[in-house]
């Protein structure tokens, strides 16, 4: 009887979910919600000196692949001195120095080589001037930080005690930009003061903070006066610290009519062991973005600006692997792009709702170099293989043209969200978009707990096609625990730390986007196609329309 009872129980988890009611699922392709900005293209890492080692090249070439535009890429410490030796939240590139006598000594080998793999992958880079070089700290004691005794430790991070010194350090670095990648290309990149002031990583006041934003503008400008400046990179307006610094800064930029064009804060979730099992946190993250976005649209006079969200991540510290923060280990699997899908349909809503103008969702993930498989780093690559997170970006990139309305009687409101998580039913959403040849609906299966539930069937009706399309094919991608996913399949393999080529090559074929099926036409009728499917607990699909 027990083992009739286990069996049954196996089934009902199993993905058998016959005896639901489908979820339903309507598509306006004829209804324009707004445009579809690639926010997905923005990805960034502390560990710069990453970024010239075998697999970051590798992998920003992937990057670069994977998206139709451009993809950006912000780091950390690239102003830092040091040996360019990367270790965990740490890098540096010696880029500054000074003679015995002050004068100032320019050292670019280690910034060009990283700047020049930027180039030559085909990525745009995010400058963060940031931070400040040991011969112009003002703090005393340890100049580095080391990681795990303290992040944010260093005097590294202590304002420099000369702002004249810093801003000619700033007008030189982005000369010698201009003339190495040309004025063109320099001016199309974005200049971001500082990461983090609010916290540790700038040990001043806020006032200090603001005079450095301003001097390091001018550097910037003297060197290239279109360059795009701004910041200030706080942590998420959901704290009410972040919440005034990020208003002080505005108040003061307004006041001083000092250069601005973006601004940047970071947003996070908070996901916790409860019960034994990884409770993610997405409504803290959403809730980072909704007051932000509120503080922005208080000034006319920046509320059209671009938005950055520098940082936009299920938790803080990508460094943290899972056997620091057993709650991390919702990085190696579906959990990871179930959350972030999730979050993505919600910040556009939040922008529209606010009127903003956002840009860009930047994901604080890219990958360790000499770490075990599946660490449980927030990283896009462990070792050379694509994890399921990254196959979500390369599903974003295979939308196009405007937002289009999409409703869902299994999804959340936003709002519930912020105030709630979602911890009882899940989240069964969609979003869509469509051009004048085609359209993309993502679809998402997502729960706050990790715990195992019942697949849930569901019925996509997508209506407005053309006139003139009498038929469509139906591309369906999907990321779930069988597909688009080699961290179920390195499991399956006894999760091995020195995998046989063999093995290495049977990864390698399961760690990129998948079919759910082969491709096939779907018979129009009255401008309007339905489609079914089932849709498992943390798991994405991408149903492409071609016509």
């Amino acid at each position: 009887m027990k083992k009739l009872l286990l069996g049954l129980a196996l089934l009902a988890l199993s993905g058998v979910a016959s005896a639901q009611a489908p979820v339903s699922i309507t598509v306006d392709l004829a209804k324009k919600v707004g445009p579809y900005k690639p926010i997905y293209a923005w990805f960034g890492y502390d560990e710069a000196n990453f970024t010239t080692m075998a697999n970051g090249k590798k992998l920003l070439r992937e990057l670069s692949a994977l998206s139709p535009v451009p993809v950006h890429v912000r780091t950390h410490f690239l102003l830092a001195s040091g040996d360019g030796v990367a270790a965990l939240k740490w890098s540096s590139t010696n880029v500054y120095s000074e003679d015995e006598n002050g004068k100032p000594v320019y050292d670019f080998r280690i910034l060009d080589g990283i700047f020049d793999e930027y180039r030559d992958a085909g990525v745009v880079p995010m400058f963060e001037l940031s931070f400040t070089p040991k011969a112009m700290v003002s703090g005393t004691g340890t100049y580095e930080d080391h990681y795990p005794e303290s992040s944010t430790g260093g005097t590294v991070h202590t304002p420099p005690k000369d702002l004249g010194k810093w801003q000619e350090m700033i007008r030189t670095i982005t000369a010698h930009m201009v003339q190495r990648y040309g004025r063109a290309t320099v001016a199309k990149w974005y200049f971001e003061v500082w990461n983090e002031p609010d916290i540790g990583y700038w040990k001043g006041t806020p006032e200090q903070y603001f005079d450095l934003y301003d001097h390091t503008v001018a550097g910037v400008r003297a060197a290239l006066p279109e360059a795009k400046v701004g910041g200030p990179a706080t942590t998420g307006p959901g704290a009410a610290r972040a919440a005034k610094f990020l208003d002080d800064f505005l108040a003061h930029v307004a006041a001083k009519k000092s250069p601005l064009d973006f601004i940047s804060f970071h947003a996070k979730g908070q996901p916790r062991i409860q019960g034994g099992q990884v409770v993610m946190g997405v409504g803290k993250e959403l809730n980072d973005v909704d007051k932000g976005f509120a503080i922005i649209a208080k000034y006319p006079q920046f509320k059209k600006l671009p938005i950055i969200l520098s940082e936009a991540d299920p938790e803080g510290c990508a460094a943290c692997s899972m056997k620091v923060n057993p709650a991390n280990a919702y990085r190696n699997g579906t959990l990871y792009p179930a959350y972030t899908a999730a979050a993505y349909k919600r910040l556009f809503e939040l922008a529209d709702a606010h009127g903003v103008n956002l840009l860009s969702m930047l994901s604080w993930a890219f990958e360790f170099e000499n770490r075990d498989y599946f660490e449980g780093f927030r990283d896009l690559y462990t070792n050379g293989l694509d994890k399921p997170i990254l196959n979500f970006f390369r599903m974003t990139a295979l939308m196009h043209g405007n937002r289009v309305a999409a409703s869902s009687d299994g999804a959340r409101a936003t709002s519930d969200i912020i105030a709630n998580g979602v911890r009882q039913a899940p989240d069964i959403d969609a979003m869509a978009t469509a051009d004048a040849r085609g359209a993309a609906v993502m679809l998402w299966n997502y729960h706050d707990e990790e715990k195992a539930a019942p697949a849930s069937p569901v019925s996509v009706s997508i209506k407005g096609l053309p006139r003139a399309a009498t038929r469509v094919r139906l591309t369906h991608y999907r990321i779930d625990d069988t597909h688009s996913n080699a961290y179920t399949v390195w499991k399956a393999m006894g999760s091995p730390q020195n995998p046989t080529p063999q093995q290495l090559a049977d990864l390698k074929a399961r760690d990129g986007l998948e079919l759910l099926e082969s491709p096939r036409w779907l018979a129009a009728s009255g401008g309007a196609v339905s489609v079914s499917a089932e849709l498992p607990r943390q798991s994405i699909s991408l149903m492409q329309l071609d016509w």
